[in-house]
């Protein structure tokens, strides 16, 4: 070998090859010094001896992305499979991240879900996106309560919720956001009320029963979770028995919604 790299806290070290490594990736190739030395296009260059620091990532991942640049092939678990799906984008490689893609999708758990499905976002990965959602909408309750869930982002999380299809009941919905706006106003720092800012509009609080709605109000006086108008537009659609005012989409019972006396007034076509 003629270069060394030094991975992750660990302080591993990994040999390998300059000409593999920027015969495979770009990236590689500026990181080595744009090209060998005595190249054809850089004739005088002179590359940096290294060795390379690369603290931020683990060496069971960096050894993957290097397996692929020498086989075209790579061994992923469970553990290391988004991180080296991260590590492909950051590398701009295509082919690996197809293989990652893959086999998360064919490994996919209830554990894992929501982490998958906000790497997904975060990478432009719309084919994993989806199969990531189906899951969920499968498994809605158990994977509300992983910790991967508390990690969403206000954004995916939101995308999450404009779902029809989640299993489980708009009540168990609205204390799971609650735990996550908690989690994340303290992560965060910053107060519940804004973090839950865009989550909170896609709570379908109509579907409550007046005795939860009361509930709720009460809880909500606590922490300012959901908006006051929100809360009063949902016991408007009670008072008038319509969704009156309200997005109709607010209305809709999803899959794993219990149904409820009033739902029967919100629906537009009922007679």
């Amino acid at each position: 070998s003629d270069v060394t790299f030094v991975v992750g806290r660990e302080q591993q070290k990994v040999f390998a090859h300059r000409c593999v490594l920027a015969c495979r990736c770009q990236a590689f190739r500026g990181m080595l010094g744009q090209g060998l030395a005595g190249s054809e296009d850089h004739p005088d260059s002179i590359p940096p001896q290294g060795p390379f620091i690369l603290g931020n990532v683990q060496p069971e991942v960096f050894l993957a992305v290097i397996e692929f640049l020498y086989t075209n092939s790579v061994t992923l678990n469970s553990h290391i499979a988004l991180e080296v799906l991260t590590s492909s984008v950051e590398y701009g490689l295509q082919d690996l991240c197809k293989l990652c893609v893959k086999f998360i999708k064919d490994t996919l758990s209830v554990e894992q879900v929501c982490e998958a499905l906000q790497a997904a976002v975060t990478y432009g990965q719309a084919d994993l996106q989806q199969h990531c959602l189906a899951f969920i909408e499968g498994c809605t309750a158990a994977a509300v309560r992983t910790q991967g869930f508390h990690e969403l982002s206000d954004v995916v999380l939101a995308q999450v919720l404009r779902s029809d299809r989640l299993a489980v009941d708009e009540l168990d919905l609205v204390q799971a956001v609650r735990e996550w706006a908690h989690v994340s106003s303290a992560v965060l720092e910053r107060p519940v009320p804004e973090v839950a800012a865009l989550p909170v509009q896609e709570l379908r609080l109509p579907l409550l029963a007046p005795s939860e709605l009361a509930t709720l109000e009460s809880h909500n006086q606590r922490d300012l979770l959901i908006p006051v108008e929100s809360i009063a537009a949902a016991w408007r659609s009670h008072a008038l028995r319509k969704g009156s005012g309200v997005p109709s989409r607010l209305c809709r019972p999803r899959r794993g919604t219990r149904p409820r006396d009033h739902h029967r007034h919100l629906d537009p076509h009922a007679k």
